[in-house]
């Protein structure tokens, strides 16, 4: 449920005005934990503690969807300790979820390619939407081995097996849509990334055409709530036209 103030104080974002999906490259973890001495994999670890307290931010003012970008189809070229280390912090987080998620109210579903994840993850992942199915609530959208040139491929695909078993809708931008993985689900009002870098880096390339960016050089485990709001704020200044005047 979205909720309201009748005011706000300085610094504050106004909560009439929220946008409905936010969706954030969480990018930074090993620049943060270089800085501190520590291995590449602590800063991950800390980058995954800190999407809790911003999904948790996110669902206490009122965001209805928030989605992630935790790995990506390029993501496999990094050293395999890494990837281990952040497939077991998923399926740490998951575990959580599963045991919180009636109480939170959280609903968990996941954009990519999960088929050539390992058969534990694959059974949380469908254990986890599975839950999400029977209640209503913020929805955390988690892209998991998701690219965006791939999804599109993909859909294009799908697409075509369609229109050749005759089943395809006639093709609109709308009408294509539904074969996304964000397929019901409207597109990001605003595209946050934290670290400094300015580029998409093949993150929801097809739904961002009319997004609102927001860069920021705080590296993703320093991004906490305050820093999500001040993001919000720069959103609610801007003018959003959509190619009209």
């Amino acid at each position: 449920m979205r909720l309201f103030r009748k005011s706000k104080s300085a610094g504050e974002p106004d909560l009439s005005k929220l946008p409905r999906h936010i969706a954030i490259i969480m990018d930074g973890n090993g620049r943060w934990a270089k800085r501190r001495g520590l291995p590449r994999t602590a800063g991950h670890a800390a980058g995954a503690e800190n999407f809790r307290a911003i999904a948790t931010h996110c669902k206490n003012i009122g965001i209805e969807y928030l989605t992630v970008y935790a790995f990506s189809t390029e993501n496999w070229k990094r050293p395999p300790d890494e990837v281990a280390t952040i497939m077991g912090l998923l399926e740490k987080y998951l575990r959580e979820a599963i045991a919180q998620m009636e109480r939170d109210r959280v609903k968990l579903k996941f954009f990519g390619d999960t088929s050539v994840l390992s058969e534990d993850l694959r059974t949380l992942i469908a254990e986890t939407e599975a839950i999400s199915k029977r209640f209503e609530g913020v929805q955390v959208n988690i892209c998991l081995n998701y690219g965006g040139r791939d999804e599109i491929l993909r859909a294009t695909e799908a697409y075509a097996e369609a229109y050749k078993n005759g089943t395809a809708p006639p093709l609109t931008a709308e009408s294509f849509s539904t074969y996304l993985y964000s397929a019901n689900i409207p597109d990001p009002d605003l595209v946050i990334r934290p670290s400094g870098e300015m580029r998409l880096s093949n993150f929801l390339l097809w739904q961002s055409a009319y997004s609102e960016f927001y860069f920021t050089k705080t590296l993703w485990p320093n991004f906490n709530p305050h820093e999500l709001d001040k993001a919000i704020i720069a959103f609610q200044e801007r003018d959003r036209r959509y190619g009209g005047i």
